[in-house]
């Protein structure tokens, strides 16, 4: 009777089955593998597949760098190491697009970012409360333009922090909301809002966190306050 040896390793179901076949290639007794012996021994062995689970993503960091565009963090860490054949734990880190303002000094950065610089509209609320913390908050306008021109770049967007840029298409009229800091104390404009351009002047604009995802849109108006849907509201940063 074929005696199994399986006992210094685990094996997910996959290989498992590439064991059997192994075996049956090497002249196994073909009753003892259609008996379940050989799996049935290593399961044994094995135990229970364990696994991998994570903690919730961190907050998102600050910028890594002030007065130019950067990225920011965010982290989770493995709480029970996967076993016993599990898959691999996640990636434990994801960055996304950034700017920042004011430099580590407390003072304002005084370069334009032109094409007009946007991300989604959800990074506008953790922004609203550091404003609000520092006693900075400036009231904001919303502008709304129309997409003429996307590059493919915008629909391979697969991180997470990414994947509002698959939702923009062209012809599409989106809503973009300038608020503190991007809001100038001088100017109050936000760099890339289009103020001053002809109707009709194809103006630029870049999607932070995926250089490949740019285009084109018309201004279209200026409002006080944005009423675009969720996923056609941005932000300029």
């Amino acid at each position: 009777m074929y005696e199994s040896r399986l006992t210094c390793k685990c094996f997910s179901p996959k290989q498992l089955f590439l064991v059997v076949r192994l075996c049956w290639l090497a002249g196994a007794w073909a009753d003892d593998l259609l008996g379940g012996e050989l799996l049935g021994t290593a399961q044994h062995n094995c135990g229970t597949v364990i696994p991998c689970v994570v903690s919730q993503w961190s907050a998102w960091s600050g910028c890594a760098e002030p007065c130019k565009t950067t990225y920011r963090v965010r982290t989770r860490h493995i709480v029970q190491e996967p076993r016993n054949g599990a898959e691999a734990c996640p990636a434990l880190e994801e960055r996304a697009g950034c700017v920042e303002y004011w430099t580590q000094q407390g003072t304002e950065c005084k370069q334009s970012l032109i094409p007009a610089l946007i991300t989604t509209g959800g990074f506008g609320k953790a922004r609203k409360k550091r404003a609000a913390a520092d006693g900075k908050e400036r009231a904001g306008y919303c502008v709304e333009f129309q997409l003429v021109a996307i590059t493919p770049g915008c629909l391979h967007s697969h991180h997470s922090y990414t994947r509002w840029m698959r939702y923009l298409r062209e012809g599409h009229t989106v809503c973009v909301e300038c608020q503190h800091p991007a809001l100038d104390s001088r100017s109050q404009h936000c760099s890339g809002d289009g103020t001053g351009s002809t109707k009709n002047q194809l103006l630029q604009w870049q999607a932070v966190g995926n250089p490949r995802c740019k285009g084109t849109w018309r201004r279209i108006r200026q409002l006080d306050t944005c009423s675009c849907p969720s996923v056609h509201s941005f932000l300029f940063i």
